[in-house]
């Protein structure tokens, strides 16, 4: 069972994912500067008013496995303890330890 980070960053993700186009789009309007400034006032309004995990910063990378956010090897979604432990059990695919 996932820990409680985990799950909030899964949380996190797909609220990111949802609300992105729509975002970018108000992003675009309050940065724009050849607009109107009530235009621009307008959407950063709007861009205001969106929650806290909308925002893309609040992602973070967490192990899948014990919710570590350090140390994370991005193509396996594990921090580097879990790593190794899955990859001396053999439980990667393609990975294994190196020796010369």
């Amino acid at each position: 069972m996932p820990n409680a980070r985990v799950l909030r960053d899964i949380k996190a993700r797909n609220v990111v994912k949802a609300n992105e186009v729509l975002r970018r789009a108000y992003l675009y309007v309050a940065r724009n500067e050849t607009l109107s400034p009530q235009v621009r006032h307008q959407a950063q309004l709007q861009l205001n008013t969106f929650g806290k995990y909308t925002r893309p910063t609040t992602v973070k990378n967490r192990c899948s496995e014990s919710g570590r956010g350090r140390g994370i090897i991005s193509e396996f979604a594990l921090c580097r303890y879990q790593f190794r432990l899955k990859a001396l059990k053999l439980e990667l695919p393609g990975v294994h330890k190196a020796s010369w």
